[in-house]
């Protein structure tokens, strides 16, 4: 490791020899840290490898770091597999990538082998899991695996040229998931889906759900991950043969794009939000009020299903991301919120909270992980890969140049990545050695370069 670095000082050496800048002065520069960035993820990534023990019974992909050394979760592994794409088509031999295949596969094996007819699968399975006990007491009262899994396997199916064979006997399981969500943990009257509770929600302190009454948060960010599940679903079923079955997931995916279109998006501010479907019912059931019977309301019901949160959390960009957006909201949400200093926009990238709320803070928080201002690396990412679909160049390649310098500093300073950052300064706040979608910035890397860029599906 030693060599490494002092590789790594030479590298910069080198630029600032050639930039005409003093010797011994470290540049602000983008290719210096980016040179820095690639040499640390193709010398360390395949620390991110584990194999079959315990509770899991197949290969699969650690997010990294002593916090998180041998656990699968959900969402980490999916994003994680991304980037070990983008790696092993930078830099990978045939050998490597066809050896990192049961990897990837046994993330999603893994989940579906502790996956029942009742559609339950777990968020987290860790080698000393008890089988026994991982399904929860009353599985439709809380939260389960975000709806991801579909776009883990799509990615690695369409990496395979559409070949699904391998998923075809686990796919009613797949199904039974999505059924779990639909039935379940989605609100009819709005047509949103909603978290039982704010366990293991991927985003863990977001004010919209976290402390909030059981069954009330339909989450700007569940609803569209569930959209793009459903498009992936999709795209699964077309590759086993199944057309009827992916036409129905297209209606219900285009459903969903509706209802967030008619209940998540704000016209005031520009912006897509969560929304509060804590409302008490509409009732037509008399009561003794002021000493006599009557129905409470009655003279003016509520007409609204669910009310908007008004709070600025990052994850109403994922509106973009997902495809959900119309041009000219994106239009709006660049303008009236992306660029805004005062609220999103920071020197390092984009703070997970609005620094105008009041319930912004960038202190260390492990269980949960806090997302109440701190910039992480995938946040940074999943709202660069918005800018870019909606023709955003120029943002995007300032978001990019962000995280790479924020990354590219961690590295020189620590000689490490960590989860998450301060928003100005860009220090690190915990978990050093955090590996996972940290190492997207190489596909952002790539975008910019203007190499083949691996894309989530």
């Amino acid at each position: 490791m030693k060599n490494y670095f002092a590789s790594a000082k030479l590298i910069i050496a080198a630029l600032v020899l050639s930039s005409g800048a003093a010797l011994g002065q470290v540049p602000d520069s983008i290719l210096a840290y980016s040179k820095l960035i690639r040499q640390h993820i193709y010398s360390d990534y395949k620390g991110m490898f584990r194999s079959a023990h315990g509770a899991l019974h197949y290969p699969y992909i650690t997010p990294g770091s002593n916090a998180y050394a041998n656990d699968l979760w959900d969402w980490d592994s999916w994003l994680s597999n991304v980037a070990l794409r983008q790696i092993l088509t930078d830099r990978g031999n045939d050998k490597e990538q066809k050896d990192a295949v049961a990897y990837e596969q046994g993330c999603i094996l893994n989940f579906l082998s502790y996956t029942g007819f009742d559609g339950y699968m777990p968020i987290l399975i860790s080698q000393k899991s008890s089988a026994d006990k991982m399904k929860p007491i009353n599985l439709y009262k809380t939260n389960m695996h975000k709806p991801v899994i579909a776009q883990h396997a799509a990615f690695l199916i369409k990496l395979n040229g559409g070949n699904a064979e391998w998923l075809r006997e686990q796919f009613s399981l797949m199904q039974a998931f999505i059924n779990n969500y639909e039935t379940h943990h989605r609100h009819k009257p709005t047509g949103l889906y909603y978290w039982q509770d704010d366990l293991a929600i991927g985003v863990d302190n977001d004010p919209s759900t976290f402390f909030r009454p059981t069954g009330s948060s339909a989450s700007i960010f569940l609803n569209c991950l569930m959209y793009k599940e459903l498009k992936a679903m999709v795209y699964i079923a077309e590759c086993l043969k199944l057309p009827e079955v992916a036409k129905e997931y297209n209606t219900d995916a285009e459903d969903l794009k509706a209802a967030i279109q008619k209940n998540c998006w704000d016209e005031k501010d520009g912006f897509f939000y969560s929304v509060d479907i804590n409302l008490r019912p509409v009732t037509e059931t008399p009561s003794i009020i002021f000493g006599q019977s009557m129905i409470l309301h009655s003279g003016y019901p509520r007409t609204y299903d669910g009310l908007i949160q008004r709070i600025g959390v990052w994850s109403g960009f994922l509106a973009m991301w997902a495809g959900i957006a119309t041009p000219a909201q994106a239009k709006r949400m660049v303008d009236e919120n992306f660029e805004i200093p005062a609220t999103f926009n920071a020197k390092f990238g984009i703070r997970t909270l609005s620094k105008l709320e009041k319930m912004y803070s960038v202190r260390a928080s492990n269980n949960p992980s806090n997302w109440l201002g701190p910039v992480w690396g995938i946040s940074n990412y999943l709202v660069y890969r918005g800018l870019v679909k909606y023709g955003f160049a120029k943002q995007a390649r300032e978001l990019v140049n962000k995280t790479i310098t924020l990354f590219g500093r961690d590295l020189q300073q620590t000689g490490a990545l960590h989860e998450y950052y301060e928003p100005d300064s860009g220090q690190p706040i915990l978990n050093k050695g955090f590996q996972n979608w940290n190492y997207l910035v190489l596909n952002m890397i790539d975008w910019t370069d203007g190499q083949t860029v691996v894309e989530e599906f």
